[in-house]
């Protein structure tokens, strides 16, 4: 693959000499091979001329769901990441949302092996416990060995706090991280939104902010009293963001993500019962997502995620008590989220992060892989089911404005725009 990009605008804060300059990239067998104000075609090399062209490092999704296996109607792998490479991620971690749960090696290893070959890297998160049923831990260690960055009963709370104290104690032996979803399940009880005035307007159960606060509390907790790295998925309260900082300030290896849902949407949206906006943690309101978006801009809140989960057409279309919760984000993400952060800020965001699950952070100078996103910051779009490449079609944001798109990626020797 010989690739010439011509006159692309650079957003790499890391590269201060070739940050927000205009230049010529040659990219020859997946290597940046050279940077320059200007390069002569050279012959046997495709040259790619796009309007208001923008390059950055690859950008990287934390929580990512697919189907495969067990779930195919959802979502494949092999599609999965055609539409994750459209929308500019060159890295995303899979969620260990199938069936069967990847609870041991070779369910790891099958993953990484359908992965093989795409332009888009697949991580995959193992299960914590077997069959993610709370009860007895997994083989952690095995599944580390054979590539899973991380361990997760995903969107599912560890009730016993003595097993989340094993994990943590156990996973230092290999420098495991271990995730905790935050949601105390005998507060939630049956609710599916968030408790407050519009719940009881709509006659829907609510899921009190203490649910998650409660559960955070505890896990930091047992954190400080066990060492070791500990992940929180997915907050949605203020109040989780005030103590996740204060954990941070009393030096715990604490991280945690939020949904870019969570920081544009509210409870407020509830109110046509509109099942693509049934996701858990649940919509909170306009004040948790000004907390949330502080968050972010402070470095409390470590990622933002797409939060992506494909969901049948049946599972949706059905009263709002009983549809599944999840939307898909990836092909929203970009144009959502440079609403809210400016330019270098939203490029941040989708570049950091890929220490914490020791990955290889890409860098952007001659010699190097190419490991990049090509986009456009300019254009107002109405996301509409034209703009979806998923199996499934549960977003939330369709009918919403988003600006700039992303045209593809750079990676692995391939390139997909």
């Amino acid at each position: 693959m010989n690739i010439l990009l011509k006159s692309a605008k650079i957003v790499c804060p890391e590269n201060k000499a070739l940050h927000l300059k205009k230049r010529d990239i040659l990219i020859k067998k997946g290597i940046i091979e050279k940077i320059a104000a200007s390069i002569d075609t050279p012959s046997g090399v495709k040259t790619i001329e796009r309007k208001n062209l923008h390059v950055s490092l690859g950008w990287f999704d934390t929580s990512v769901s697919f189907g495969e296996p067990g779930f195919e109607e959802r979502e494949t792998i092999e599609n999965g990441l055609g539409v994750a490479s459209s929308s500019g991620f060159t890295d995303i971690i899979l969620n260990p949302n199938t069936n069967p749960l990847p609870d041991s090696s070779s369910d790891i290893v099958f993953l990484k092996e359908r992965a093989n070959g795409n332009s888009t890297n697949l991580y995959p998160l193992g299960s914590l416990t077997v069959n993610s049923e709370g009860k007895d831990l997994a083989e952690l260690f095995d599944m580390k060995n054979s590539g899973a960055v991380a361990f997760y009963d995903f969107k599912r709370q560890i009730s016993n706090p003595n097993l989340l104290k094993i994990a943590l104690l156990y996973a230092q032996n290999f420098d495991g991280l271990v995730y905790s979803y935050p949601q105390d399940g005998q507060i939630k009880g049956k609710g599916i939104v968030h408790e407050g005035h519009v719940s009881t307007m709509l006659g829907l159960k609510g899921i009190p902010a203490m649910a998650e606060e409660l559960q955070i509390a505890r896990d930091l907790f047992i954190l400080e009293y066990t060492g070791g790295k500990l992940h929180i998925p997915t907050i949605s309260t203020a109040n989780s963001v005030k103590l996740i900082a204060n954990a941070k300030k009393n030096g715990l290896d604490i991280s945690c993500s939020v949904a870019i849902h969570n920081l544009i949407y509210t409870d407020e949206n509830l109110k046509e019962f509109d099942t693509n906006y049934k996701v858990m943690p649940p919509l909170r309101t306009k004040s948790d997502c000004k907390a949330l978006i502080k968050g972010l801009k402070d470095g409390v809140i470590d990622f933002v995620t797409s939060d992506h989960i494909p969901i049948d057409i049946e599972d949706k279309r059905v009263e709002f008590d009983n549809a599944a919760a999840g939307t898909i984000g990836l092909e929203s993400a970009f144009g959502s989220l440079i609403q809210i952060f400016d330019l270098e800020d939203t490029i941040a965001l989708l570049t950091k992060g890929r220490e914490r699950f020791e990955l290889e952070t890409p860098t952007f100078k001659e010699g190097t892989k190419a490991c990049v996103t090509l986009f456009e910051v300019d254009s107002d779009t109405i996301f509409s089911m034209d703009n979806i490449h998923s199996i499934s079609k549960n977003s939330m944001f369709l009918g919403s404005p988003l600006k700039g798109r992303a045209y593809g990626v750079i990676n692995n020797n391939q390139i997909l725009i």
